[in-house]
């Protein structure tokens, strides 16, 4: 008798087979705990701004502080970095800016044309990394995928105009949460730091545009990463 033919392994789902070859990060990491602090604290401070708990509102505006140079360094110390905290970390200190600024311009503390300046190019960067974020995620591209930020697919790099601008916008948000607290003349420095920060928010916003550096993609094609294997090394530059 002639022996039957092995009965061929049942195919894995496409979904289920891609899903697998994602790579998958660890999220929960301290410095990302500590991010995600700042990003709950951000709507507390808008409330205690709001409602005239200056001393409050201060005290909670410097821990937010504290914890961002703390995150940072305990990320780069212990090698702790995760792509996930290049895209959560901007993201705490945008909230807290996007809330605070909204609220100080409600209270009158803040000019409404400098609201506008800094909330727009806020919104603009929010849109860009949305983009981003979808054209450079592994297939399938799924709403569940694309908001598992345990899947890397971009990094975000600020630019060096966007550092010294968010230090002077948190440094201008600071003051004038303070400002109740002072009871020294300090206005014309005031309007002066407010014109500063305008200026460089426009100017880190274009950054972000005609740099080369500031996104990353990190996903690879399948077969762009199989035709590397079968290069050999000489030819691949190693």
């Amino acid at each position: 008798m002639e022996e039957a033919p092995p009965t061929p392994e049942p195919k894995k789902p496409l979904l289920k087979v891609l899903t697998q070859l994602t790579p998958h990060e660890n999220i929960y990491t301290i410095p990302n705990i500590l991010t995600l602090s700042r990003l709950v604290a951000a709507p507390v401070v808008g409330y205690l701004v709001l409602h005239d708990h200056h001393a409050w509102a201060v005290a909670l505006f410097a821990y937010a502080g504290i914890t961002d140079l703390v995150d940072g360094y305990i990320a780069r110390r212990w090698n702790l970095q995760t792509v996930v905290g290049t895209v959560i970390d901007p993201m705490a200190d945008k909230t807290l800016m996007t809330i605070l600024t909204v609220c100080l311009a409600i209270k009158g503390a803040l000019p409404v044309w400098l609201a506008v300046i800094i909330l727009g190019r806020d919104v603009g960067l929010a849109i860009t990394a949305v983009y981003y974020r979808w054209i450079s995620l592994p297939p399938p591209k799924t709403l569940a995928r694309y908001w598992d930020f345990s899947l890397p697919s971009a990094e975000v790099h600020p630019t060096t105009i966007s550092k010294y601008n968010t230090a002077l916008q948190l440094a201008l948000i600071g003051a004038t949460t303070a400002m109740p607290l002072v009871t020294v003349e300090v206005s014309a420095a005031m309007t002066a730091m407010q014109y500063l920060v305008a200026t460089t928010t426009v100017w880190s916003g274009a950054s972000y545009i005609y740099s080369k550096d500031a996104v990353k993609i990190l996903t690879q094609h399948p077969s762009r990463n199989e035709s590397a294997k079968e290069k050999p090394l000489e030819k691949r530059g190693l």
